[in-house]
């Protein structure tokens, strides 16, 4: 063989092993590959199959919440006093209309919409999946829902869709107490998911807010089957939620009602039951219609509400706060007997002021009331009496009592915002860098001064003034089918007040209405209803000086705004007191003239509407037959 051929053989027996050599790698690589897919998908058949069918499952299925009912309130007689009716609104379905605009045009032809109307709809048209259904109108009328079916072929892209929303009856006239709902904010979210749907509301005020959660209900779900990009095909499964319960409170819509028609602006009128504590009613003038909150609140209204200076969003019943005046003066007497610096039989003559250095300190009445015990200068509202009688206690003494009255303590009313109010002490004045004299504890001897005291706790002083207990105003009776509170005194702890002296309190409060001087002696009720046992009081909003006086200053003759608050408390029947009341008239002048005479109309409108038995007219003292007028107002 020539060396030519050997060396053939030889390249070709070097390309056959680096071929195979190739082939071999290539094989191991091959078999290296499938033996890791081989793995990969063992892995993923085996070990992770289930979590992978249970990710497209999960692509199939779309889990919804569905929105319960909202529980409804009700008053004491099972009235609906917030409730929930059906919306009717208008959707646009996007990808189900060739033209977004044009079906927008002809929607405003049949019901109109405003510019900032058709920008949000815009809007959230471009921001959402075209499958989404976007709100055009809320709150439709029959007549709008009508027009909008009837032109359906000319409307594509726009459903009827119905839903519920938060229903007032009685408008205006419960909103301080029932509150309002609104679309929940940031600091509503407590994790509960059925508040991220859309259209859900939430307790903003009142009963709605401080009953949230009952009212609220829980959410139910519907399992849907979607496809690829959330579109749905069918639903699958649906489970209801719970719907809210109601809650029923103490106040009588009706009764409510008639006392609004009777006040004007500024005025505030409570009325308890004096056992239970339940409030009757609670009428507030201004308010507003809460029904303005489930569409939105206009900028426009806004303003017209926060400028008003008559604070139509503010419930005066609790969160109005004024000097009680006069009507604060059985707090002082009950002082002065439980530190026994006096007694029911001393008496103090008033000369019609009283002098502290070179400040003096005027009784309303400018000629004085001269020697009285501690029952009549109850009746006749000596100033003088009581500026002694706070000089000899010392204002600890009659914050302390004041405070066991219910009068600058939180009181357990479900109304959320309730404000306290103030019953000033010695501590408290120091707390801000002043010193306590003895000329401040005179002024607050008749009521005056620092106090800040709400109506809502002035009815609470009357009611455990007539009952000795310390009664707690609330309004929920029941919450489901669950009762809430008791129905009598007795469930409430006793205030520890001798009986005699709470007695002698009472016998002056009857002599202030029905005894001839008394304050309020125009304010007696009609006979067959028993009698009303109360107190005057009225408030000064500006210092008078001694110049003033002097010339003959008339507060009748200063601008409204610049004239006495007029107040007055009462219990009745006194012999079995059943119900309290308290009325503050702003800027009333006196509480004979403005506030007793509301009082007793609120009273005869309960004894009408509750059917109270005729009760005797017992008295604690002589006993009056003719009608006579007050000596002066009070």
């Amino acid at each position: 063989m020539s060396s030519l051929g050997k060396g053939v053989r030889r390249e070709e027996a070097e390309r056959r092993g680096v071929f195979t050599r190739r082939a071999l790698a290539l094989g191991i690589g091959q078999l290296a590959l499938f033996g890791f897919l081989g793995s990969r998908l063992y892995r993923l058949q085996s070990e992770e199959g289930e979590r992978y069918r249970t990710l497209a499952e999960e692509n199939r299925l779309s889990a919804r919440l569905l929105p319960p009912p909202r529980g409804q309130v009700l008053d004491r007689n099972g009235r609906v006093i917030a409730g929930n009716r059906l919306n009717w609104r208008a959707l646009l379905v996007a990808e189900q209309t060739q033209d977004v605009g044009a079906t927008l045009e002809t929607f405003s032809r049949i019901v109109p919409l405003l510019d900032h109307e058709r920008a949000r709809i815009e809007r959230e048209v471009r921001r959402r999946r075209r499958f989404v259904p976007v709100t055009v109108r809320d709150f439709l009328a029959w007549e709008e829902m009508a027009r909008i079916e009837v032109n359906a072929p000319d409307l594509p892209g726009i459903v009827i869709d119905v839903g519920t929303t938060r229903l007032y009856p009685e408008g205006e006239h419960l909103s301080h107490v029932v509150g309002y709902v609104a679309p929940p904010a940031e600091r509503d979210m407590d994790g509960d998911p059925l508040l991220e749907l859309p259209g859900i509301r939430v307790g903003r005020a009142g009963i709605e807010k401080h009953h949230e959660q009952p009212l609220r209900g829980r959410a139910g779900a519907v399992q849907l089957e979607v496809n690829a990009v959330g579109r749905v095909i069918r639903e699958l499964d649906r489970r209801e939620g719970l719907p809210g319960q109601d809650v029923q409170v103490s106040v009588d819509a009706e009764l409510q009602k008639a006392l609004r028609g009777r006040i004007e602006e500024g005025t505030s009128i409570v009325v308890l039951d004096a056992r239970s504590g339940e409030v009757l009613a609670m009428a507030s003038q201004p308010s507003f219609d809460p029904d303005v909150f489930n569409a939105g609140v206009s900028a426009a209204q806004w303003r017209e509400w926060t400028r008003n200076r008559a604070t139509p969003l503010i419930n005066k019943a609790t969160n109005g706060l004024y000097a009680p005046g006069s009507t604060f003066k059985m707090i002082v007497a009950l002082a002065g007997l439980e530190a026994k610096v006096v007694t029911p039989g001393d008496r103090v003559f008033c000369p019609g002021h009283l002098d502290l250095g070179d400040t003096r300190f005027h009784c309303w009445r400018k000629q004085g009331h001269g020697g009285l015990d501690m029952r009549n200068a109850i009746k006749h509202s000596c100033d003088v009496y009581f500026y002694e009688i706070a000089k000899r206690a010392g204002i600890d003494r009659i914050a302390a009592m004041a405070n066991r009255f219910g009068l600058g303590v939180d009181l357990e009313i479900e109304l959320p915002g309730t404000k306290r109010g103030l019953v000033p002490t010695r501590a408290w004045r120091q707390a801000q860098g002043k010193p306590w004299n003895l000329g401040d504890t005179i002024v607050h001897g008749i009521g005056q001064g620092f106090y800040q005291l709400t109506p809502l706790s002035l009815a609470t002083m009357a009611a455990r003034l007539a009952t000795g207990r310390a009664v707690q105003p609330h309004l929920t009776r029941s919450i489901g089918a669950r009762p809430v509170r008791g129905g009598r005194a007795e469930d409430w702890p006793s205030l520890g007040i001798p009986e005699r002296d709470l007695r002698l309190m009472r016998e002056g409060m009857w002599a202030v209405v029905n005894e001839p001087g008394g304050t309020a002696l125009g304010a007696r009720l009609p006979g067959g209803l028993g009698v009303m046992a109360g107190k005057t009081g009225s408030v000064q909003v500006r210092r008078v000086s001694r110049e003033q006086r002097e010339r003959g200053f008339k507060a009748e003759n200063q601008p409204r705004e610049w004239r006495p608050h007029a107040l007055f408390v009462a219990f009745a029947p006194y012999d079995n007191p059943l119900y309290a009341v308290s009325v503050v008239v702003e800027h009333g002048m006196s509480g004979s003239g403005a506030a007793a005479p509301l009082a007793r109309d609120a009273l005869i409108e309960v004894f009408n509407r509750f059917r109270t038995p005729p009760v005797p007219a017992v008295a604690p003292g002589p006993r009056v037959a003719q009608a006579g007028r007050p000596e002066a107002s009070r």
